[in-house]
Order: structure tokens, then sequence, then C-alpha cells
């Protein structure tokens, strides 16, 4: 069957293409890259020209696994890139361990350019280790926003599908590559050009900055009580210093027992025990993605002592926070 296609007129004259540097990190996410890959791929073939051109780099220049345990070869080490090149870092699992010195070293070094660098799903983190966040706007997968914010406190962390603060790019991860360059191919060659590439890929809802990566708690969990859904927002943003439910009553306007009721009613336990859930599940993502000694983990939680977050952790997971600690080998992942 003879190939149809409609090509693109884009008002950028003919000239150099724009390289992307694609640096994999060991165990990246495949879907990730691929998609912030074809993305490109698919802006050439509908421009019927090429506006882009890539390459894949990493640790060492030969080869590098994916999450999924498939092997790629890479084109070249982490080389001394031009000044106009885009550098994008792809993480994924165990993150904190494929961010090495060597790369950090790089990416400061390449930085000081003033290229322009993205992190893709869990890469976030190996920017704002080497610095490259502070003082700026990021996103990461919802997954590692707890253990992200807690070590990177100069960095504002949003729930972004994906976001642009000036030179720097991160993306929560998944599909949201996508939505990454679809952006910057709008910005580049047009509206056109991008809606033209998301047909391609059978993509009908392009997203912005402006989206967010999950639905909300109350949305979520199928809780369309408007009051009902303010408290468990208001909890959620009030973990480190939990707020009673009485005052959490006052705050929307009804007595205790009315948002008890709420609760049985819609969540089939109480408001306490909600919150203590609430509080124990950011715990485990501590103690699965950081280094925080358990105290720390406790308080930034609202506990006040570590005899009652173990407790109280031990009665939920049928664990110890200590053991949780040993048995988890990865950190960081999605």
């Amino acid at each position: 069957m003879q190939e149809q296609r409609q090509v693109v007129t884009v008002n950028k004259e003919a000239g150099k293409p724009l390289n992307f540097v694609f640096v994999l990190l060991d165990k990246f996410s495949l879907l990730s890259f691929a998609s912030a890959l074809d993305s490109l791929r698919i802006a050439n073939r509908m421009a019927d020209r090429q506006i882009y051109s890539w390459s894949l780099a990493g640790e060492g220049g030969e080869v590098v696994s994916c999450s999924a345990g498939t092997t790629f070869k890479l084109d070249q080490d982490l080389n001394e890139l031009q000044r106009d090149e885009v550098i994008l870092v792809c993480g994924g699992v165990e993150v904190q361990s494929a961010t090495t010195k060597r790369v950090l070293n790089w990416l400061r070094r390449e930085a000081r350019k003033g290229n322009r660098i993205g992190g893709l799903c869990t890469a976030a983190y190996t920017l704002a280790k080497a610095g490259l966040l502070e003082g700026k706007r990021a996103t990461i997968h919802w997954e590692n926003a707890d253990s992200f914010s807690e070590e990177f406190e100069n960095v504002e962390l949003t729930k972004s599908v994906f976001l642009i603060d000036g030179n720097r790019m991160t993306t929560a991860g998944g599909t949201s590559s996508i939505d990454l360059m679809l952006k910057l191919i709008a910005d580049d060659y047009g509206e056109e050009l991008a809606n033209a590439v998301a047909d391609q890929m059978i993509y009908s809802s392009i997203r912005t900055d402006q989206d967010t990566q999950r639905l909300s708690t109350p949305t979520r969990i199928g809780v369309r009580h408007p009051k009902l859904s303010q408290v468990i927002l208001m909890m959620e943003k009030n973990i480190e210093e939990p707020i009673s439910p009485s005052i959490l009553a006052k705050d929307v306007g009804m007595s205790t027992r009315q948002l008890e009721r709420l609760f049985r009613r819609y969540l089939s336990r109480s408001p306490k025990r909600y919150y203590m859930e609430l509080r124990l599940h950011k715990a485990r993502n501590l103690l699965m993605q950081t280094d925080m000694s358990v105290i720390n983990v406790a308080l930034a939680c609202g506990f006040a002592s570590p005899s009652h977050f173990s407790k109280c952790y031990r009665a939920h997971y049928n664990t110890t926070p200590y053991r949780e600690r040993g048995s988890q080998s990865g950190r960081l992942s999605v």
C-alpha cells in the first residue's frame, strides 16, 4: 500500500537541524525516552525535511539498559557538546545510584555554556542534585514527589505534567514527554506542525504545563462532597503538622460529628484513621526513596516520637520502619 501523508510547511528556512542529546541513565524509563524521541522523528517526517537530529549518550559511551531490561547502543560518551545542543537526561528506577559524580560534573560543565537541559521522568532528581534547579520550578513523577521535596527545598516542586523554567525542563514521566516535545516543536515551528505530530501519534488531548499529572485525591477515590474534598486537601497539605478533626470540621463549617459521618459514608473510616494512612503512606515513600533517618521521617510525617511512629507503622504495614528501610535496595523508582 502506498504511503500517504500530510506535509506541513514550516516557516523557518532550512538550516542545520537542532540536535537533541539524550543522556540515558542506567535503568531509564523506556516510555519517557521513546515518547520524546519519536516526537522528533515524526516532526521531521511531517515537515518533509530534517529539522531535528539526535544522538544517544551515556557514561562509558558503550551500552545502557532501560528499566525493562532492553539494551541500547550509545552513540557517544559524555563528551563536550556544542552550545546550541539540547540535553535531555532520561531517568527511571534507582536514579540515585545512576546519578554518578561523572554525570553530575558533566551536567554542570554543560550548564555553564547556557545549554538547555531537561530531565525526563525521575531525571529531575539528577538535575536537582547537580544544582541546576536551584530557585526554579520543576516537576517529577508523583511517586517521587515526597522524597524530592524533602531533599531539595530550594526547588519549587509542582504537580504539572511538564515544566519549562528558563533553560531548564522537567517532565513527570510516561507520556508527559510527548507534551513537552509538542510544546518545543510548536515554539520552533508553529502549532500546525505540533498538531500534525500529535495526530500521527493518535494523541488527541495535548496537555500544557497547567495540567496536573494526577487526578485530585477526592476525584480519584470518587468523593463528590465538596466539604469532604476540602478536608482531604487540607490533610494532604498538612502532613508534618496534622490538624485535629475538630479544627478541620470547623474550617469547613460543620460539626465534628458531621465530619465523622461523611468519612464513614464515603471512605468507610474515621477522619483520624484516614489522616493516619496519608501520613504513613508518605513515611513509606520517604523510607524507600531517601536516606533520611527514621526519626527525621517520623518528624516529617507528624509523629512526635520514633516509638509512636514505629507502633503505627507496624500496625498498618505489618513491619517496622527499620525493616522496611533494610528491605529496599532500589529507590526513586517508577
